[in-house]
């Protein structure tokens, strides 16, 4: 069996006490590799690997073009090696690969291809003063950036914080999901082949609260921490990053609002509707999971939404047509159906959709449903949408609104001045009109409320990931 060690000064490095927790292939329900588990002596290993780098090493002190040279290196060997990657992605969390390989992989090279451009192209600013003297700000690696991954888009996300943190010159040490391991390393091996100094990317294994993750966010060697998972699992880190007064940006979970007009284009609706919903099972922070729909069309948008989600293909996500895979993980599997005993509970009503197999759940659709209820309010993270009409504006904005999440919405709508207006009021971080997904790494990224703390993407990132200096000289 395979083992998926840590990753620290360029080596592949098992724990120290030898310790191992398996890693299981969701659609087999086998264990296909062993993975490495850190304890503290394996994390401050890595962080004093990454301190070192930071400290005294060359990364920090290259040019924004040097940096952009191995990362944009590094961005062609995600590419060489796009199958590979993907396969790690699909066999680790049940991703159809056809998604893996067609938009995750590409969407890691790019992340990298994109920050090594902006950092070499971005300015520092000079303030206008009085004639004696000239002030100008700095934008300087803030040092060791612990970055905690989520394991519904493994590579994607991890490039997510990894490529801005290392274009502004800091180091990292990664904590990849337990439940996704194999990828990180694979990405730590190509950063060596791209020519990477030691200590500059690590990566570390292992579980949350009580093991890795909990030791890398409370070690006095860290000086960011850069999360996206569950918000529970963002209160505990925040917690322990309280005493060493850790900066912290954090995309957490989401309950993402649809809101289809009278108006809409029905067409491009469902289709975006059902992809908001349904991709990667829906285990989607950004998935839109609360349809809102105009009563007056409400019927028929449901009609063609419900044929075209129950013709989706279920199945081995290794087969290029599969559509939806298995869920996660056994763990994550018992959490979604439970929600489905819970709709029934709650009285809602099971239009299309259910436990279709071993950790398979067929895209789901509930009705006769009230904003108060548990399916409406809580991130449930698979394949379950739920169903509302509403009369006028106003009610579905105050309906969307009615969320302790707030990181994305949707609106369906053929008048520029709704969409404008519309998007003007809802609480999100990001509103898509008339499309969903569409990004731009220039563009702020993050929510509001239990979604999240801060933005990332552009200067939003190099804001957090630098320490800004003022410089002030007499002339």
């Amino acid at each position: 069996m395979e083992l998926i060690t840590h990753f620290i000064q360029n080596q592949p490095v098992e724990s120290v006490d030898g310790s191992v927790f398996p890693d299981v292939n969701p659609f087999s329900g086998q264990s296909w590799a062993s993975v490495a588990l850190a304890d503290a002596a394996d994390v401050e290993r890595a962080v004093t690997a990454a301190r070192r780098a930071f400290d005294d090493g060359p990364w920090p002190r290259m040019s924004p073009d040097e940096r952009g040279s191995h990362l944009t290196a590094l961005a062609d060997l995600i590419d060489r090696h796009a199958d590979d990657l993907a396969r790690l992605d699909t066999t680790d969390m049940g991703k159809p690969l056809a998604q893996a390989r067609g938009k995750d992989v590409p969407r890691a090279a790019h992340n990298f291809r994109f920050f090594a451009d902006y950092a070499r192209g971005v300015e520092d600013e000079s303030i206008p003063t009085d004639i004696d003297h000239h002030i100008y700000t700095r934008y300087e690696p803030a040092g060791v950036v612990a970055a905690i991954a989520p394991w519904n888009f493994p590579l994607m996300l991890e490039t997510w914080k990894i490529a801005p943190a290392l274009a502004f010159g800091d180091t990292v040490v990664l904590k990849p999901a337990e439940q996704s391991p194999a990828s990180a390393v694979r990405l730590a091996e190509l950063a060596v082949d791209a020519g990477f100094p030691p200590g500059v990317l690590n990566v570390i294994q292992g579980f949350g609260p009580g093991s890795a993750g909990e030791a890398l966010t409370s070690s006095s060697g860290v000086d960011l921490v850069t999360f996206t998972g569950e918000s529970n699992t963002g209160r505990a880190i925040l917690a322990a990053c309280a005493p060493t007064l850790k900066r912290v940006s954090f995309e957490m979970g989401g309950k993402g609002a649809n809101l289809v007009f009278a108006d809409a284009d029905l067409d491009r609706a469902v289709t975006w509707s059902l992809r908001a919903a349904f991709t990667n099972a829906g285990q989607v922070c950004l998935a839109g999971s609360r349809v809102f729909v105009e009563r007056t069309v409400c019927d028929e948008f449901l009609a063609r939404f419900v044929a075209q989600a129950e013709a989706m293909k279920l199945g081995d996500p290794m087969d290029e047509t599969t559509e939806i895979g298995p869920l996660s993980s056994e763990e994550h599997f018992e959490k979604v159906t439970s929600y489905l005993r819970v709709a029934s509970d709650e009285g809602a009503k099971l239009l299309i959709g259910g436990v279709a197999d071993d950790l398979f759940v067929r895209p789901t659709v509930l009705t006769n449903v009230e904003p108060a209820m548990r399916v409406c309010r809580e991130e449930i993270f698979g394949p379950v949408v739920t169903v509302q009409p509403f009369d006028s504006e106003a009610d579905a904005v105050g309906m969307a609104n009615d969320s302790p999440y707030g990181l994305n919405a949707m609106v369906f709508t053929e008048s520029l001045r709704r969409a404008h207006r519309v998007a003007a009021r809802l609480r999100a971080g990001t509103v898509w009109v008339n499309c969903f997904f569409v990004r731009d790494l220039r563009a702020p990224f993050g929510g509001y409320g239990d979604s999240g703390i801060g933005r990332e993407g552009g200067r939003f990132s190099r804001e957090f990931f630098t320490e800004a200096k003022a410089v002030v000289i007499e002339v």
